[in-house]
Parts: structure tokens; sequence; C-alpha cells
């Protein structure tokens, strides 16, 4: 009864809120009056290239599409969602079907919405009309069947402020990226080069449609970057003055309601700005939700900063030396005294990573983008320990949703393909793709000569245990939740897929524990603690199980 009572009052309060504020962002739309809408016509060469004026879509051997668009924000935006729409559809239920994981019950789904409507009230007011009028355009491809969820536009929205969402309620998505640049004497040939895993996952149905857009709008710079349909914003990408944007969660309060989403303030300095006091201040004009740290690149200024920002102050970190490495913790003298990112970079894996990265540019005294891929695709911890596939502790954790690698002067960028960033690195030029004749023999826009070649760990056994390793993993979770028996057979395969990860151990344990067979639960968690454990409140946690193991020992 008190539950029941309990439930009452949080939804006949959730009520109040979404009642209050919510009408206008509910009701909002762009201002298109300054726009004629013309509905592109899309023409089909075949099942994996399609043409729209200037504009294409095209899918490349190594399985990544190639989007090219121009125009004004409209014609951007209309031109994006005709050219991609059948992927736009498929995206957006990708992502809300895992939502639908989290939130099995119509109930709780329509209590969502309603939450999502009173969070996101004021996220119109923050983002650029510009943008707004783009994503207006590219979201009247999407499905009706998510109109429950809230109306095209409004949906549009708030996909651009899921990422910051997400992170700042749950720690997820983007808590592991990693990212590095140098120059001067560090690199091969003095000029600024720089590298970055973008640690961002869904499911691997959201990764396997990867684009590579290259974007020419009629105001600011043309530029590229790498996102997924639907995404207008930036979390990887480069433009045509040389000036690189990525992206690194950092760790938040809880903010009580959405602001500039962080991939809109990149896209904004990626399309505006042609060195770093530019990129510094457009940062300084808007106000986010999160934290985050933005590394700006610049072959202008040959080299790369961090712009940390956060809901009530900004740091800007240079280094005095010729590289710059960032993984999930601020180091800035803004945020040096900050308890929040003090304890985070004690407890978490941010500061092992960052170590990681430093420990590997060491070994490497002149750095290419060969050496560069070598070092996002590394899966090893410090002293090259075994860290087991998986780790967050590793820079490559064999989930990213891309790895890429910039070099600003060359105006050359390079991608990976799928699966994560173990796939063939594939190579673009902006100055070509910016100045190539548009017209309809379309083909694929990279610098096929150099192309990095994929991973060679593709063709291992231990990349097909980890495979089946995933499988099991989701296995175990769903019969320790419902409390099923687990046969000895199925644990000892389970831990022979990924021998050197602690969780294949402790989820055993956990098991033992569950079933009161307490020696073999310690003998277990024991093992799990020889491992190099994740966090230090993982790591606690299993102390505390062995804790009071022993005092259930006769």
């Amino acid at each position: 009864m008190k539950n029941r009572l309990t439930s009452c009052l949080f939804i006949g309060f959730l009520s109040l809120l979404v009642s209050c504020g919510v009408s206008k962002s509910a009701k909002h739309l762009p201002d298109l009056s300054a726009y004629t809408i013309t509905k592109p016509v899309v023409r089909p060469l075949s099942d994996s290239v399609f043409v729209s004026g200037k504009n294409s879509f095209f899918k490349n051997k190594q399985g990544l599409w190639e989007l090219y668009v121009e125009g004004n924000p409209l014609e951007i935006g209309l031109t994006t969602g005709a050219l991609t729409d059948s992927l736009l559809k498929k995206q957006q239920q990708v992502f809300f079907s895992k939502i639908e994981d989290f939130v099995p019950s119509n109930f709780q789904q329509k209590m969502l919405s309603r939450f999502l409507k009173w969070y996101n009230r004021k996220l119109y007011l923050n983002i650029q009309p510009e943008y707004q009028t783009e994503i207006f355009g590219v979201s009247s491809y999407t499905s009706h069947e998510l109109d429950n969820i809230a109306p095209q536009y409004q949906r549009g929205l708030y996909l651009h402020g899921a990422h910051d969402i997400g992170h700042a309620l749950q720690d997820l998505a983007l808590v592991g990226c990693s990212s590095f640049a140098v120059w001067n004497e560090k690199s091969e040939d003095g000029n600024i080069i720089l590298g970055r895993n973008f640690d961002f996952y869904v499911n691997d149905d959201f990764a396997k449609n990867k684009i590579v857009e290259f974007i020419k709008p009629q105001e600011g710079h043309p530029f590229m970057m790498m996102t997924w349909p639907g995404m207008i914003g930036v979390v990887s990408g480069m433009n045509l003055e040389g000036v690189t944007v990525t992206i690194n969660a950092a760790k938040s309060k809880i903010p009580l309601s959405a602001k500039t989403p962080i991939s809109i303030l990149t896209r904004e300095i990626l399309q505006y700005a042609k060195n770093i006091d530019e990129a510094i201040a457009i940062a300084k004009k808007r106000k986010v939700f999160v934290s985050e740290s933005i590394m700006v690149g610049s072959a202008y200024d040959n080299k790369a900063i961090l712009i940390e920002v956060s809901p009530e102050k900004m740091g800007v970190y240079e280094t005095n030396t010729n590289q710059l490495i960032c993984s999930n913790h601020f180091q800035s003298a803004v945020f040096k005294e900050d308890k929040r990112n003090r304890k985070f970079r004690e407890e978490s894996h941010s500061e092992y990573r960052w170590e990681r990265i430093q420990e590997l540019l060491a070994e490497n005294p002149k750095i290419n983008p060969v050496t560069v891929s070598e070092i996002l695709r590394d899966k090893k911890g410090l002293k090259n320990i075994p860290l087991g596939y998986g780790n967050e502790k590793a820079l490559n954790q064999l989930i990213a949703h891309h790895g890429i690698i910039f070099k600003p002067k060359d105006k050359l960028v390079w991608v990976s393909a799928n699966p994560y960033q173990l796939g063939e690195f594939v190579c673009y030029d902006l100055n070509a793709v910016f100045n190539l004749p548009k017209n309809d023999s379309v083909k694929s826009l990279q610098k096929e000569r150099l192309n990095i070649a994929k991973d060679p760990f593709l063709e291992t056994t231990a990349y097909s245990n980890y495979q089946k390793f995933k499988t099991e993993d989701h296995k175990i979770d769903s019969l320790l939740e419902k409390k099923q028996t687990i046969s000895d057979d199925f644990i000892q395969h389970y831990q022979a897929l990924n021998p050197d990860y602690w969780v294949v151990y402790y989820k055993a344990g956990l098991y033992f524990y569950q079933k009161k067979e307490f020696y073999r639960a310690r003998e277990n968690f024991e093992k799990a603690v020889s491992k190099e454990i994740t966090t230090a409140p993982e790591k606690a946690k299993i102390q505390e199980y062995l804790k009071k193991l022993k005092r259930k020992s006769p």
C-alpha cells in the first residue's frame, strides 16, 4: 500500500511538472519563412548509390556510407533526410528499441515520454535557428511510428541531447573515450596529428551504418564529420581550414533541464572557426548542461588545446609540451579543486587510459598515421599487461563507434570501417572532396592509396572468442537475474573465452554466492581481484564479498 501511494504521488508530481512550461516547446517549429521548401528528388542508381542534384549518398567497399550535401540549412536537412531515408528510419528504431529494453511497460514509456517533454522544455531555446531548421528538414523523413514518444521534429531535437542526458543521468555512453594530439618534433613531419576513439555504444546494430559526411554550407566553412543517420551534431570532425573537434565526456551532476547539446556546440565550432581563438570564443557564447572536454586541433596554430566546459564554468587547458592527451577527467586550473572531477579521477579508469597513452607515445618518438592507428587499437594495459578483451581500462575497449585520425595541415582524415576501430582506416582528402565536380558518375571519395590496413587481430582466435564471449556474457546476466541454474560446463566455457577479464570470475562468484556455494564463490572472487579491475568501486564491491565470505568460513 505504501509503495502504491508513493508511486501515485510521484506520478502526480511528474504530471504537475510536465504541465508546466512544456506547451511552447511541444508546439515549437523553426521559422522557415526565409526558405523555399522544395522536396528533393532522389534518383537511386543502385541499392548503394543515391543522387539528388549535386548531392550524393554512396556505400563504399569498406561498408562506410559517404554523404555529400550542400546548400542552406533547410536544403541540407531535407536532402540529408531524403538521401538517408531508409537508414534514418532504421536508426531511430534501433535507438528507441534499446530504450524499450530498459523501460518495457507501456505505462512507463508514457511516463518517460512526459518526462522527456518536461526535461527538454528549454532545448529549442538553446539550439541556434539554423540547426533547428536542419533538424526539421532531416526529421521530416523519420517514421511516424514513433510519434507516441514525440512528434518528428521534437524527437529529432531530443536525440541531439541524448548523449548529454545519458552520461549525466547514468554515466553511460561516452565514459571511455580517449584522444591525443602531437606536433612539432613529436610528429613525423612536424605538423599536428590527432587520433581519437569514440566509445559510444548502444548495440551492434546502431554502429552498422556509419556515415562519413561532407557538408558544404551556405555560410561558414566546408567540413566533414563522422556520424550516423539523423545526427547533425559533431562528435568527431575537421573543417577545410584545418580545425578539428572531438568530444570526451567528463563527470557531471544531474542537470535540471536541457540546454545546448555538446554536439551542437562542436558543430558550430567546426562550421565557423578557423583557429583555436575563434573556437574558444564560440564556446564561451553557449550554455551547456553537462561536463565535457572538447579537443580542438588547428593547422593554423599547429597545436591542440582542450576546452573544458560544465554548466557552471569553462576552462582552457594548454600543454607546454608537444603532445596533448585527453581521457575523461578535466585537467585545466579552473577544475583543479573540483571535488567531483578529483573523485572521478581517483575512482574511474580515466587516469589509467591517460597514462597508457603517455606510455605508448613515449615508446614511439615520431608519430605518423600508422602509429596513431596502432595506439587507438591497443588492447593492453600499463606495461603491456593483459586486461582481458572489453575492459574499459583499455584504449580499445572493442565497443567504439569509430576511431578517427586527423592531419589538419594536409586536410587528411582517416576513419575506421567496421568492426569498431579494427577495420581498414579509410583516408579522405578534404581539398579533393570539396573541389570534385559533382555529376552522375558517383564513386568513393576515399584516397585509397593512403588507407591503413585492418587490424590483424580480426583474423585471430582471440577475436572470434571475444565475439562468442559477448553472447555468453548477455546469457549469464539473464541467468543471474532470473536466479536460474548455470552448469559448470557453461561457466568453464564462458571463462575460457576471455580468461584475462576480471568480469568472468566476478559473475561466476556472484552465481556461487547466490547458490550458497561459498568456497567456490570465494575462489572466483579471489581470481577476479587478481586481474585488472576496471574501477575502484567495483574492486571494493568484490573485496566486500570476500569479507562476508571470510565471516562465513568455518
